[in-house]
């Protein structure tokens, strides 16, 4: 029998991780991290990682294992988790996979295969020379003619991510997102995906809260820490809540203008979520509020409790 999962998915701040948490209380479970940037260590306000008192007792994995300055890519969450998996269950526990990465956590569910187009040199040395001739957002650019949906899911910064997708293009002729949409729906495990929906106003005035909790915690001092290491380039410093910070330490914007830009590209990120996860896999969504949560929680563990028993 394929080994069973629990995903719970959803826009940032919708309540996933508490839900997650509840899942696996109830059910004996272990939860996975899906969020590709709880990886990194130090990096802990930013990405809202769940606290040793949020996690009640309950093992959470695939958080903190790499440094900043560290590379990771989807192949590499997908080899990790999908084992991850495997093993939670052989121990006889329920694997509970929780996050807002989408494409992270479809490869991992759907066995997606990235060994398939080998890397090109030739292609790459090409796509390195116009880019230093012509810049990142000439680049970019590039990839949103091409292949607007694979370059809705990269940032601009991403140079690594922009030119792998081109190099596809370039070496196959095929764009990255018919390779992924042609990627056998076929699962090496049974999932059961529960998406978390709110309300677009209730949850960007969510969004706007958790940003401004954030900044009372910390995470300028969090950022600045990064930043005095020279590491305002690296992949990990791409991520939302982090690359917003970058041009108030280099004096070009107020504090108070980064973070409003801070939470206009939160919001922008819940948007493409909710796109992404409505697109591209079978989900059982559910609405919640500020209001329902314990309610709505219930209703989800009894619907599980009857798949799962």
């Amino acid at each position: 029998m394929k080994p069973l999962v629990i995903s719970v998915v959803g826009p940032t701040a919708v309540g996933k991780s508490n839900l997650g948490i509840q899942i696996a209380q109830r059910f004996d479970g272990e939860v996975i991290s899906g969020d590709s940037m709880q990886i990194y260590r130090t990096m802990d306000i930013g990405t809202a990682k769940v606290t040793k008192e949020e996690m009640q007792g309950i093992p959470h994995h695939m958080i903190d294992f790499k440094n900043p300055d560290e590379k990771f890519s989807v192949a590499e969450f997908q080899e990790n988790v999908q084992t991850l998996i495997r093993e939670i269950h052989e121990r006889g526990k329920l694997p509970v996979l929780v996050g807002g990465t989408g494409l992270y956590i479809q490869a991992t569910l759907f066995d997606f295969h990235f060994s398939e187009q080998k890397k090109n040199p030739a292609i790459m040395e090409k796509l390195e020379k116009e880019r230093k001739e012509n810049g990142r957002d000439y680049m970019y650019k590039r990839l949103v003619e091409i292949d607007p949906e694979q370059a809705e899911k990269i940032h601009p910064n991403n140079e690594r991510r922009v030119l792998r997708a081109l190099e596809v293009y370039e070496t196959t002729g095929r764009i990255m997102s018919d390779r992924h949409q042609q990627q056998q729906n076929e699962s090496p495990f049974n999932p059961i995906l529960i998406g978390l929906e709110m309300d677009r106003e209730l949850l960007y005035e969510r969004i706007n809260k958790r940003v401004d909790q954030m900044i009372q915690q910390g995470l300028v001092k969090e950022v600045k820490h990064l930043y005095e290491q020279g590491l305002q380039d690296v992949q990990s410093m791409q991520a939302i809540g982090y690359k917003e910070l970058i041009p108030y330490f280099e004096g070009s914007c107020t504090l108070e203008e980064a973070v409003e830009l801070l939470k206009r590209n939160s919001r922008r990120y819940a948007k493409r979520q909710y796109t992404y996860f409505k697109n591209k896999m079978e989900i059982q969504w559910y609405e919640v509020s500020p209001s329902n949560y314990k309610e709505k929680f219930e209703t989800i563990l009894g619907d599980l409790a009857g798949k799962i028993d």
